[in-house]
């Protein structure tokens, strides 16, 4: 396996991100408009992805008519595209430029639970968004991220220290060590425990009301560390008007009583905040292919 992110394998990658670089200098409506295209084309072309979209929305919407189902999954790719921008715009614009496009409520709730002194987890769920909401919270606040390693290694290099430049540490996930460690010294951590990672270290609860594998390690990290958890999430407002950034207060009682009342309370924040705006949620993610015993693949 080629390891080194400059060789001939990962040329094509580095044409890719050097067209980003780009386009993140464009002005903004034409970012927009350009990940509206990308988002379309992308519609047409995974129709994999695609696929994986109708069958979560109708276990998540079953109330929704597949007219209505099939508008999100429009509005997602549309979304999707656009985070291709975001990402861009994320790690290659200045901050000046970016602070003119939020609006950010409950920094007070961040500092109130930083005054604990014990460290605080930004609870977040991959939304479209999510690059670009980073960023803009970053631009007010010092925090720390967790991130997955992407397979490609020139996509992964860019990656890592656009976040390590903005955030000033990016912990790989399963690096549970690191994350204490920025607990410890009282620095915000950025989580998004949305996803489907398999049976180890998850348990089955709810999500929209299927039975999901859940990751528990916002309740253990909180009891071990006694980090506050508090609630992060962005939205992309329309007519091209920038973000709105919402922090919320810390979660009360948490962790509770259990690993998995903890895990069932989050998914059930994450999946309000869902349905306030569907169409920007990545709902091309396989989030029920850990199926309980016993269970089909829904996919």
């Amino acid at each position: 396996m080629h390891t080194n992110p400059y060789s001939i394998r990962y040329w094509p990658t580095w044409s890719g991100i050097a067209a980003l670089w780009c386009l993140s200098h464009l002005p903004y409506a034409w970012q927009l408009a350009m990940g509206r295209w990308i988002g379309a084309t992308s519609r047409r072309l995974a129709r994999r992805r695609r696929a994986i979209a109708a069958v979560n929305l109708s276990l998540c919407f079953p109330e929704l008519s597949a007219s209505e189902r099939e508008k999100i999954i429009t509005d997602q790719f549309a979304s999707m595209g656009i985070g291709v921008m975001e990402t861009a715009m994320s790690w290659w614009s200045p901050g000046w430029r970016l602070k003119q496009r939020v609006r950010i409520d409950g920094l007070q709730h961040l500092q109130a639970a930083l005054d604990r002194g014990k460290g605080v987890i930004l609870l977040s769920a991959h939304f479209t968004t999510l690059e670009m909401g980073g960023r803009l919270l970053a631009t007010h606040t010092p925090f720390h991220v967790m991130y997955r390693e992407h397979k490609n290694a020139a996509f992964d290099r860019v990656m890592k220290s656009a976040r390590i430049k903005h955030f000033g540490k990016a912990i790989p996930r399963g690096n549970l060590r690191g994350v204490l460690r920025s607990l410890q010294d009282n620095v915000p951590v950025w989580y998004a425990p949305d996803q489907d990672y398999g049976r180890e270290q998850s348990v089955f609860v709810p999500f929209f009301g299927i039975p999901a594998a859940s990751i528990t390690a916002t309740s253990r990290l909180a009891r071990i560390s006694g980090a506050a958890v508090v609630p992060f999430f962005q939205t992309r407002l329309p007519d091209a008007r920038g973000y709105q950034l919402t922090l919320y207060p810390a979660l009360e009682s948490f962790p509770g009583e259990s690993v998995e009342a903890d895990t069932r309370r989050i998914n059930k924040i994450i999946e309000a905040r869902i349905r306030e705006q569907p169409g920007q949620y990545l709902w091309v993610h396989r989030r029920f292919k850990t199926r309980p015993e016993g269970e089909p693949d829904v996919y």
